[in-house]
């Protein structure tokens, strides 16, 4: 099967809550560079995202990491975490990326391939034709016409352009919506001058910052950014009484795992021993997912606070 040559990648892709949580595990650049080898990896071999290097050999973690040219230890924590939320399966010892073919429209790439050469083989008989000086028949020349027609009212209805529908779509859609997210993310800022008065000031509300708020009042309110601001400003522990000397700022507090932590009270006055995460009844299978992510994001908040030192 040949390879295609682009994969469908969103704009807001850095603003999805799996890479906002991969960017706080460590060695998060690394993760996501083989997320996109992977993708990419997946569109030459165009095998609806099943990683077969025959018909009976699996692609294994040691070859990913040859091909990746990363530390096999790198690719394994990048499998498992994939596969911990969900962007990998691991069916019967094979990678796998669950919808591979939703996601990259292949069928109406594949009919964009046809309308394209239906198209060239008509352009080129009509070319030789003019060339030699020959009338067509009508009755061939309604055939193919009708065959072209057919295949342009095909794009159409099968949204070959959908891409550039659905970006024009969006375009729209944040036009519309820009001035009302603009003034959220002021309002977060704003929110935090007036309570967190100890903390390092807020000079420029960046694009990276606005992100990171959009992503938090996907599963947070305004009343959550008051208790989180309220519960930093009162605690000891975030304004450096710890044995690192360390403090908190904005950035860190809106980091979903710390502002979750916060929250929680794990930063209260006489709870900063307290780091745990308070885990939901029957469900084995989040808390297995918060298990891994509370431990690799204890092991970057450890890496972040040697890096401040």
């Amino acid at each position: 099967m040949a390879d295609i040559k682009w994969i469908k990648i969103t704009t807001d892709i850095f603003d999805d809550e799996k890479i906002l949580l991969i960017e706080s595990l460590p060695e998060a650049d690394s993760i996501i560079v083989i997320w996109f080898k992977l993708l990419c990896l997946a569109g030459k071999m165009n095998n609806s995202g099943v990683f077969l290097l025959s018909d009976k050999i699996a692609y294994t973690d040691k070859m990913l990491a040859t091909i990746f040219r990363r530390k096999e230890s790198t690719v394994q924590l990048a499998l498992k975490t994939f596969e911990q939320f969900g962007m990998i399966e691991i069916l019967d010892g094979v990678i796998t990326i669950p919808n591979w073919g939703k996601h990259q429209n292949l069928e109406q790439l594949e009919a964009r391939k046809k309308y394209q050469r239906e198209y060239q083989r008509d352009y080129r008989r009509k070319q030789k034709l003019l060339l030699t000086g020959e009338q067509e028949e009508n009755t061939e020349e309604s055939s193919c016409e009708d065959s072209r027609k057919h295949l342009h009212k095909y794009l159409h209805e099968s949204n070959v352009n959908s891409l550039d529908k659905e970006k024009d779509k969006e375009e729209d859609k944040d036009k519309n919506k820009e001035s009302k997210e603009k003034v959220t993310c002021e309002q977060v800022v704003d929110l935090y001058r007036s309570i967190c008065v100890s903390y390092p000031k807020v000079i420029s509300l960046s694009e990276a910052r606005k992100r990171a708020i959009r992503a938090r009042l996907k599963m947070y309110s305004m009343d959550d950014f008051r208790m989180l601001f309220e519960k930093a400003e009162a605690s000891s522990f975030l304004k450096g009484a710890n044995n690192r000397n360390w403090s908190a700022n904005f950035d860190w507090m809106i980091k979903d795992a710390n502002m979750a932590k916060v929250i929680d009270g794990n930063y209260d006055d006489g709870s900063w021993n307290k780091h745990t995460v308070k885990q939901p009844s029957g469900n084995n299978t989040a808390k297995q997912l918060d298990d891994f992510y509370n431990m690799a994001t204890e092991w970057a908040a450890q890496e972040d606070g040697d890096k401040d030192e």
